[in-house]
């Protein structure tokens, strides 16, 4: 029975301590110091080439701000890393201009940013063919 009434009282003491943390985090948040409620926040610049950390500028009324944020080296879209779009899959190779093309739909505008409704993105078509005998081997000489 003692293991028992412990082991409660153990687990209790781990739900009013995570409760508390989550508390403390909310309050963390709000804590900046700002009533401001209508932020606008520019594009994440990085502080060298074009990726990598950097900071964002905000401005509400008289108030600004600069938050940390990141643009990953791989991001070379032209549309910006902070507009995120649901794309569908590549069409076929257009023998005119060699590129294949697909489209992608705004998901979702991050930080206000002005983003297109709709994209386009293209990009060579393959030289290469694949080969389809996957699982086949040369025989090994010895």
């Amino acid at each position: 029975m003692q293991v028992r009434s412990l082991f409660l009282l153990l687990v209790l003491i781990l739900v009013a301590a995570t409760a508390e943390a989550g508390k403390n985090k909310k309050e963390k948040a709000k804590k900046d110091g700002s009533k401001c409620e209508d932020w606008r926040w520019g594009p994440c610049v990085p502080n060298s080439k074009d990726c990598g950390l950097g900071y964002r500028e905000g401005t509400c009324k008289d108030e600004s701000k600069k938050l940390k944020c990141k643009i990953p080296c791989n991001w070379k879209k032209k549309f910006g890393a902070d507009c995120k779009y649901k794309f569908e899959g590549w069409g076929g190779c257009s023998a005119q201009t060699g590129l294949k093309t697909r489209s992608g739909i705004l998901k979702k505008a991050l930080y206000n940013a002005q983003c297109e409704e709709t994209v386009y993105v293209t990009k060579p078509c393959s030289s290469k063919i694949k080969s389809k005998s996957k699982g086949q081997f040369p025989p090994l000489r010895s």
